[in-house]
């Protein structure tokens, strides 16, 4: 077995999206020929956490814990807030719209706190893993980001020892959808994008999530990325019994719903077919699983839609596939932002593993509606396209009253994580040869 060590802040019990990816690597690298050894925080902030997770983890992995200092407790006291409080991704707020305090705060963590606010654990880490490293041999590293700090302890640990390493993004750095919410000065952007660039650089090996990453990471450093997306772990569905589908027409999504997200157009929609549409009103039920921004809520509750709504925390993942898989429709809710084409959120593998009918709300010339399209699971509205959006909900409507609501969806095999470790695990070998032979 060749060793790797996998360098993630989000690791179980951490609960949430960027925790699945690197474990259900580490769940099937041994076989093809991997041992993995994780590194990660003992204390991290975590948005939510989810025990059953740890059920995931292979027997006799070692996992590599060090404390991490974040400023969150002083951010907590400054704000307001309790505590004891989780705080979210993405600047998702459930209670109250941002004051002067917060913003304030954002802006000192755009431009403070480079490029993230885990940089305090990068140095620590590097010294305990240069000590660690002189005891135990390992073949490869693998850092995943975000957070970004991931990759620049990658890349110190890199330049110290010569480990061949490969950066993996789960999203983008730079261009991610939140990137101009953190009022950054010329310096910190400045900054921000060297950074980006001496990683990209200097990596061994570069995986991103999807078409459109390559296609803006090649503006920025023009080498061989590889594509290995996301997606679902058959395990995860096979272990559960045939579920009764809901008896209303439930129209579920899974997940954060932040304030760029919010899908006004479909809440303008269902309040149409409600006023218009036979039996629809009667029928209605939006599943909201997850945590739901203030001003969603806000946004639900005017156009009178806050009775229709059945609003369930985060829920562990193995209860989340089970309404997934019981939903009528899920919805696929593409975030309004100037890089709208390149999101391919997570959860959309899992949807097409629920056999449910998708409706997503995004370009049609993105990277999301390419994947549903090629595998015949759901219909695609621009953030525009009213008619086009309510003709999809009442086609799937048509169906549920006839009972036919089903969709039999196609070439989906290539997003199973163990096909897509096996890809991982065969970067990593050419990665080693290549290092060897250069």
């Amino acid at each position: 077995m060749k060793k790797v060590l996998i360098v993630t802040y989000y690791w179980p019990p951490s609960g949430g999206g960027g925790v699945q990816r690197w474990l259900k690597f580490v769940k099937y690298l041994r076989d093809f020929g991997w041992e993995p050894i994780v590194y990660t925080p003992q204390n991290p902030e975590a948005p939510q956490e989810d025990f059953s997770l740890l059920l995931e983890i292979p027997d006799g992995i070692t996992v590599l814990k060090t404390p991490v200092w974040e400023p969150y407790q002083l951010y907590k006291k400054f704000t307001g807030r309790k505590s004891n409080e989780r705080i979210q991704t993405a600047f998702l707020s459930e209670k109250k719209k941002p004051g002067f305090t917060e913003r304030l705060s954002i802006w000192i963590r755009g431009n403070m706190f480079i490029p993230d606010a885990r940089r305090f654990w990068i140095k620590p880490s590097v010294k305990f893993l240069e000590k660690w490293l002189k005891e135990h041999h390992i073949d490869a590293m693998v850092t995943t980001g975000p957070p970004h700090s991931m990759h620049l302890i990658g890349k110190q640990l890199h330049s110290k020892t010569g480990i061949p390493w490969l950066a993996d993004f789960r999203d983008p750095w730079t261009n991610i959808d939140y990137y101009h919410d953190l009022m950054l000065g010329k310096r910190a952007d400045s900054k921000h994008h060297l950074l980006e660039k001496a990683v990209l650089e200097q990596a061994g090996a570069v995986v991103v999530i999807s078409n459109g990453m390559r296609n803006e990471f090649e503006q920025i450093v023009n080498r061989n990325y590889v594509v290995i997306p996301n997606g679902f772990d058959q395990a995860d569905f096979d272990q559960h019994s045939p579920l009764k589908e809901d008896q209303l027409f439930s129209l579920a999504h899974i997940g954060s719903l932040v304030k760029t997200r919010n899908p006004v157009i479909l809440w303008k929609v269902l309040q149409n077919l409600i006023l218009n549409e036979p039996g629809f009103k009667e029928k209605l039920q939006l599943k909201l699983i997850g945590k739901t921004d203030i001003f969603v809520r806000q946004s639900i509750e005017d156009h009178g839609l806050s009775s229709f709504v059945k609003e369930l925390d985060y829920l562990p993942h193995d209860q989340v596939i089970a309404e997934q898989r019981k939903s009528q429709v899920l919805l696929l809710l593409i975030n309004n932002t100037p890089n709208a084409h390149l999101i391919v959120t997570g959860k959309l593998f899992e949807y097409l593993a629920s056999k449910r009918p998708i409706i997503c709300i995004g370009p049609e010339n993105g990277d999301a509606a390419a994947i549903l399209n090629q595998t015949k699971a759901g219909k695609v509205s621009g953030f525009e396209e009213e008619r086009k959006l309510e003709a999809n909900i009442k086609s799937y409507f048509e169906a549920y009253q006839a009972g036919k609501n089903t969709i039999n969806s196609a070439e989906t095999a290539r997003f199973e994580r163990k096909n897509l470790t096996m890809k991982m695990a065969q970067l990593l070998d050419d990665l080693v040869n290549r290092s060897k032979s250069g």
